[in-house]
């Protein structure tokens, strides 16, 4: 018996129910093949990613091993980890995944972060490489060679670089600066709340729990990220000018330097929430320790329901698909969620939904591609296709 999380349109309640026998969320409509004759979920996944992993290794890697080596380690660090999430076994049997691993390897640093010299991205770069190598460490062990001894110096020399650049009393400010908790693309730049969900994401993969003292931090920026004051009472929500102005419990991009929303603003000055922000801010919650019971997780869940879609990124259309299908399946995948009852009454089940988007906007060479909108790098085929692999990886049940 399987436990099936809903999020209702009733309020902001999720409830379980039971499912037996693997029943779909929806009846057969008359005149359907039979359940036998439809290929099952798993086997769309399957044949989706065997295409876009065959794509990585013939026609994505270069010469020197990297993917996109031109974002230094970031872009090679996601494409190892969506091969290894699909295909665990090429740890051992595929050179196209060890070349990239040898690329990322030329990328480490004396300070403990993986980036390339003169990188103004080191926070994304090195976060990127550690949810590789992480992956590569896992996939190793269950390989039957217990681990990588290397890779577990490497990871806990990253993981103090990333802690170190976290923006703290160490960047000299204090939990009343809007930047306190954040992470931008490198120790200096402005903190953003993508490169601190990354950030977030890969001090999890690392172990760290919600009790760990930069994950907390992070939390605090993350609040300020919510279009949520804080409900009366509580300190729990955006304690800027920003909390409420809006007040519809999704995220923007920052909170840092009077704020700054991708999707634009209100006339009353309010930072427009967005859908892959939303997504991101949500996952990142759930790596924190809240649970659905907290107000600005289901702040955030009210948003999601009202603007289901996989048609847009919601709030910036075509702009950041990609990257919203992928933190939008690891944000539903780790806050255990099946089926979204949006706006309307509709019921989602996400993942067939999803899956089905993916195959109808693969390209006949096996890759992804953002064909509408190039902007955050979703023309390159290497970048997108990994974002893509890693949402199927999270839509298998």
């Amino acid at each position: 018996m399987n436990q099936t999380m809903r999020l209702a349109t009733s309020g902001l309640l999720l409830l379980s129910f039971a499912i037996f026998g693997g029943g779909s969320a929806h009846a057969d409509a008359p005149g359907d093949a039979p359940a036998s004759a439809q290929p099952s979920l798993e086997s769309r996944i399957n044949q989706l990613a065997d295409r876009g992993i065959e794509f990585l290794r013939t026609r994505g890697q270069s010469d020197d091993g990297a993917f996109s080596g031109e974002t230094g380690a970031a872009v090679t660090g996601l494409c190892v980890r969506a091969i290894l999430e699909h295909r665990p076994a090429a740890i051992t049997a595929d050179p196209v995944v060890k070349k990239a691993l040898a690329y990322i390897e030329t990328k480490i640093q004396p300070d403990g972060g993986v980036y390339r010299i003169g990188s103004r991205h080191r926070n994304y770069e090195t976060s990127a490489a550690v949810i590789g190598l992480v992956a590569a460490n896992r996939a190793a062990g269950e390989a039957g060679g217990g681990g990588n001894p290397k890779y577990d110096s490497i990871l806990r020399r990253a993981e103090m670089f990333l802690k170190e650049i976290q923006w703290d009393e160490g960047e000299g400010v204090t939990p009343a600066d809007t930047t306190y908790g954040g992470a931008g693309y490198g120790s200096k730049s402005r903190p953003d709340l993508s490169n601190t969900s990354f950030l977030v994401e890969a001090l999890h993969e690392l172990g760290n729990g919600p009790e760990d003292e930069a994950i907390q931090k992070a939390l605090k920026f993350i609040s300020r990220t919510q279009n949520l004051a804080p409900p009366e009472g509580t300190t729990a929500g955006n304690d800027t000018v920003h909390g409420d102005k809006i007040g519809d419990g999704g995220f923007y991009y920052t909170p840092a330097a009077e704020g700054e929303s991708k999707a634009g603003e209100e006339a009353n000055g309010g930072l427009r929430s967005y859908g892959s922000m939303t997504y991101a801010g949500l996952k990142s919650m759930i790596y924190a320790g809240l649970t659905p019971e907290d107000p600005r997780v289901e702040a955030a869940l009210g948003f999601i329901r009202d603007n289901y879609s996989l048609e847009t990124n919601p709030g910036m259309g075509a702009q950041g698909l990609f990257y919203y299908y992928h933190t939008f399946a690891k944000a539903l995948d780790v806050a255990g969620i099946e089926v979204v009852d949006a706006k309307g009454g509709t019921v989602h089940d996400w993942r067939e939904e999803l899956v089905t988007t993916l195959e109808a906007t693969q390209q006949d060479d096996g890759s992804w591609v953002n064909r509408e909108s190039g902007r955050w790098m979703e023309g390159d085929r290497q970048l997108v296709t990994a974002y893509t692999l890693l949402a199927l990886a999270h839509a298998r049940k």
